[in-house]
């Protein structure tokens, strides 16, 4: 621990450069267990009282001649019943603040496509396949938030992008309903 004018050290875990080839890779990982789980990692920033909290960072690698690093972000798979969750938010905000902005979105692009952005659950077998909820919070000033879908833009001489809305195909019933429809008003609208 740092002294009551100081900073706590820093810990730095990295492999060497290389000359000529791949640079060391890093595995940190818990073991196998037998009749118990797999020991648990957590990666935390301590709380502070002055400014900003703490930034956490993962970068996959860059590359100047082929594509760049992969990030894969995958939860546990259950042999004989559920794989695990993955949980993304931000937390909640103090009295005099909001809550975090979350941002999904591919990068630009100098020279072809932009990165495409696929939102899907999987196949079912024996079941349902997953449903997809999008909702905006409810609030106690103001109208009510937005929900804005937006097909892209173009500059050339072509159409700009298209917007599709399409029910569920049944291979031996009814294909599915598409509903718009604004709600009852209140008491006073």
């Amino acid at each position: 621990n740092a002294g009551t004018s100081g900073i706590s050290g820093l810990l730095s875990f990295s492999s060497g450069t290389t000359s000529n080839g791949n640079s060391g890779a890093i595995l940190i990982g818990s073991g196998v267990a037998t009749n118990g789980r797999g020991g648990a990692m957590k990666l935390s920033i301590g709380s502070g009282n002055s400014g900003s909290g703490g930034r956490l960072t993962v970068l996959s690698g860059k590359s100047t001649v082929k594509t760049g690093g992969h990030l894969t972000i995958e939860s546990g798979e259950g042999l004989a019943t559920s794989s695990g969750h993955i949980h993304v938010r931000t937390a909640n905000s103090g009295t005099a603040g909001i809550s975090g902005l979350l941002i999904f979105s591919s990068g630009t692009a100098s020279s072809g496509n932009s990165g495409s952005i696929f939102v899907g659950t999987g196949a079912a077998t024996s079941g349902r396949g997953g449903a997809i909820t999008v909702t905006v919070g409810s609030g106690d000033s103001g109208t009510g938030g937005s929900m804005t879908l937006l097909p892209g833009d173009t500059t050339d001489v072509a159409t700009g992008g298209s917007f599709y809305l399409e029910t569920g195909y049944s291979s031996t019933s009814s294909s599915g309903i598409i509903q718009i429809k604004t709600v009852n008003a209140g008491t006073s609208g």
